[in-house]
C-alpha cells in the first residue's frame, strides 16, 4: 500500500463511504466542536501554523522551511514547532540534527532542524516557552496542527495538493477529512494551492466564497541535482510517493522500477537489501526523498547510504512576494492580539 490512508479516500464515494459515514458524522461533530472550543494559550511571540484540511501528505514541511527562510530575511530568528511523528520525547525536546534519529524525534523535525531550531511535543505550549527562552526565537513556525494544536495561532495558511484536493470530501474514517470544510475554514486565514491539477479546485472556490486569500506554489529540486540520463530504482515512504516519482522524471531521471511504502515508513534490513540487490541486478542507481534520507540516516547500512541519492525539494510561491506577505500578516495579527492584551 502505498500510503498509510485507504485507498479509497482518494476514489469517488462507493458502499464503503456509505457504511462509514455514522461514524464519519460523529467524528465531524467532535472535530469541529474541539476546533470551536479549544481553549488556546497565547504566546509571547506570532505563532503561523502551517496546516492541511486532511490526513495525509499535502508538502508542509517544505513551505514551512520557505517561510522560515522568508523570515530570516526580514531578520526574525524563527522557530518550528512539531509533534514529531512517532517522536519518543515525554517532555520538550529541541531537535539535535546530527545525533537525534527519526525513531527519537520524527523525521520531519530532522529536516526542519537543518534551517531553525525545532521543539518536539505534543504540548506546543511548551515548545513554545522552551524556544522562546532558551533558544531566542521571536517567531515561531507550526508545521501541522491546525486542529488539534492548544496555542493561539495568528495565522493559518492551509495546504492543499492540486492532484489529490480533499479526496472524496468525507470526514474520518469514510475520506481524509479531519473535520468538515466548512468548520476549519473559519479558522483558515489563507489557502495554498500546492502544485498542479484540478482536483482541488472546489476547495478553493469554497475558501474563495469565505473570502479568504488563495495563494498557489510548486516544488521543485533544490538545486543542480545531476539526475538527468541516469536511471533510477525511486523508493519512497511519503504520503503520495507518485509525487516524488514524478519529480525524478521532472529532474531529468528515468523511473526505471518505483517502490512505494507507507507513510513515514522505517525500513526493515531485509527491504533494504531487496532494494539494493533488485538496484544492483538492473543495472540502476537508488534514489529517495529526503524525508524518507531522514530515516535511513541512523540504522542503514554505509554502504547502502553510499549508493543513494537524495532528491531535495523546495517550495517555490508562484509570486515571489507572497512569503513576505504571509509573515507580514502574521506579525500584524500577533501585534493586534497585543494590543487587546
Amino acid at each position: 500500500m502505498a500510503s498509510e490512508a485507504p485507498p479509497f479516500w482518494w476514489e469517488k464515494p462507493d458502499w464503503r463511504v456509505l457504511a462509514l459515514s455514522p461514524l464519519s458524522a460523529i467524528y465531524s461533530l467532535v472535530a469541529g466542536r474541539g476546533m470551536r472550543r479549544a481553549r488556546r494559550e497565547k504566546i509571547e511571540a506570532p505563532v503561523l501554523c502551517i496546516g492541511n484540511f486532511t490526513v495525509g501528505g499535502t508538502g508542509k514541511t517544505p513551505v514551512a522551511i520557505a517561510l522560515a527562510e522568508q523570515a530570516k530575511r526580514m531578520q526574525l530568528k524563527p522557530g518550528f514547532l512539531s509533534r514529531g511523528h512517532g517522536g519518543l520525547f515525554a517532555e520538550p525536546h529541541v531537535v539535535d540534527a546530527h545525533h537525534d534519529s527519526a525513531r527519537h524525534v520524527g523525521d520531519e523535525p530532522l529536516l526542519l532542524a537543518e534551517h531553525a531550531p525545532v521543539a518536539v511535543t505534543p504540548n506546543r505550549a511548551a515548545g513554545a516557552r522552551l524556544l522562546l527562552e532558551k533558544h531566542g526565537c521571536d517567531f515561531l513556525i507550526m508545521d501541522d496542527g491546525f486542529q488539534s494544536a492548544r496555542i493561539h495561532i495568528d495565522y493559518a495558511l492551509v495546504v492543499v495538493d492540486a492532484r489529490y484536493g480533499i479526496g472524496n470530501g468525507r470526514v474520518i474514517p469514510g475520506g481524509p477529512l479531519r473535520a468538515r470544510i466548512v468548520d476549519q475554514l473559519v479558522f483558515t486565514s489563507g489557502l495554498l494551492k500546492m502544485g498542479e491539477g484540478t482536483a482541488a479546485d472546489a476547495v478553493v472556490r469554497q475558501a474563495a466564497r469565505a473570502a479568504r486569500p488563495i495563494f498557489e506554489a510548486h516544488t521543485e529540486p533544490r538545486g543542480k541535482q545531476g539526475l538527468a540520463g541516469k536511471r533510477f530504482l525511486a523508493f519512497a515512504g511519503i504520503g503520495h510517493p507518485e509525487k516524488f516519482f514524478d519529480t525524478v522524471r521532472e529532474a531529468g531521471g528515468e523511473v526505471a522500477l518505483k517502490r512505494p511504502f507507507p507513510d513515514h515508513h522505517f525500513y526493515g534490513e531485509d527491504e533494504l537489501a531487496e532494494l539494493a540487490a533488485t538496484a544492483r541486478a538492473e543495472g540502476l542507481g537508488l534514489i529517495t526523498t529526503a524525508k524518507d534520507a531522514a530515516r535511513l540516516r541512523h540504522g542503514a547500512p554505509q554502504d547502502f547510504l553510499g549508493r543513494l541519492e537524495v532528491l531535495e525539494i523546495k517550495t517555490v510561491f508562484e509570486l515571489d512576494r507572497v512569503p513576505e506577505r504571509i509573515i507580514d500578516e502574521t506579525l500584524d495579527a500577533w501585534r493586534q492580539r497585543k494590543l487587546k492584551g
